[in-house]
């Protein structure tokens, strides 16, 4: 529990979970150009057959993904843990807590909508 009284501990905290929210995006991104590495290759050998196989590109580019997914929910249980510690004057009155929040679970959303869409479309 923090005895600060002061605000810059909620700006602190929300400054943290947005870190995080950067890292899973770079981790989803990395993911993703791993993800269609393969593809790349795959199209650099033509004298291969023309059946598109899921390699070992597909699978780490997807738990890069499914990762960045994971720690963004992570992301946010911790921070609603931490705002349960802070005391009304430690919130600037107004203030919406709740927007990072939200764009850190949107961002897990997608990520999971991604790994669907590269699951389900390489059939």
């Amino acid at each position: 529990m923090s005895d600060l009284n002061d605000p810059r501990v909620f700006f602190a905290a929300e400054r943290t979970l947005l870190a995080w929210n950067r890292t899973c995006l770079t981790l989803m991104a990395f993911g993703f150009v791993v993800e269609r590495f393969g593809l790349f290759l795959h199209m650099l050998a033509p004298q291969m057959p023309q059946h598109l196989e899921r390699g070992i590109s597909f699978w780490v580019g997807l738990g890069f993904i499914l990762l960045g997914s994971l720690m963004a929910v992570l992301a946010v249980i911790q921070y609603r843990r931490v705002l349960r510690t802070l005391k009304p004057v430690e919130i600037p009155d107004g203030y919406w807590i709740n927007m990072a929040a939200l764009s850190t679970l949107l961002l897990a959303v997608l990520g999971m909508v991604l790994s669907a869409y590269l699951t389900i479309g390489l059939k």
